[in-house]
């Protein structure tokens, strides 16, 4: 019979080169992790792009609706699918929109819509369409115009051509829109007022 206590154990050289022992299961981890974080970051990118965009307020001219430095979340969703449809993107009476103007993004209230003849005078506002040929005043009968401040000042009386809007500040007074640069193309619209995000005592949406 074999005397297993004569088994001497095996001398191992130590300047040797090591083994590395290689874990599947790490690497398929790590390449599944990089294509979630790949996609998510894409997701963030195509959201930002096409559907959400935050802006922050600056200035007086919407107060009392929204203030300077508010941090709002607009909604480009439908400005981006009309672009895809290869149609213009017509805000409703009363929303409030982001667009450009000369480099610059501003936010007001979408008063006068394409077609419609606008005047203001003697501090009031009057609008004739073909829904309203004898003329109606939106301020008073929407619900917007609870969150109006200041005279209407100007004297206007322009019909709104076609693919163009007529915006105002809720700050009547004082605000700087239409009556001063005139009608916006809908194509410089980036999108439409969605919640405000900051204040947190404030949030609302729109």
């Amino acid at each position: 019979m074999y005397d297993y206590k004569k088994l001497k154990s095996p001398k191992f050289d130590e300047n040797l080169p090591k083994i590395t022992v290689y874990d599947g299961r790490k690497t398929k981890f790590s390449i599944k992790l990089a294509v979630i974080v790949g996609l998510a970051i894409i997701m963030i990118l195509l959201l930002v792009l096409f559907v959400f965009q935050q802006y922050r307020v600056s200035g007086i001219s919407m107060q009392p609706s929204l203030q300077n430095n508010d941090n709002i979340i607009i909604l480009k969703l439908p400005v981006s699918w009309a672009a895809v449809t290869g149609h213009s993107y017509i805000p409703s009476r009363g929303s409030i929109v982001v667009f450009r103007l000369d480099g610059t993004k501003l936010i007001k209230r979408v008063i006068g819509l394409p077609g419609d003849k606008l005047v203001i005078k003697n501090g009031t506002l009057t609008i004739y369409n073909k829904t309203h040929p004898t003329g109606f005043d939106p301020d008073k009968t929407m619900a917007y115009g609870k969150s109006l401040s200041g005279i209407t000042v100007g004297n206007v009386d322009e019909t709104i051509p076609h693919n163009e809007l007529y915006v105002l500040g809720d700050n009547r007074s004082q605000a700087i829109d239409s009556r001063y640069f005139g009608p916006i193309n809908v194509n410089e619209v980036i999108g439409r007022a969605l919640v405000r995000i900051t204040p947190l005592n404030k949030i609302r949406l729109f």
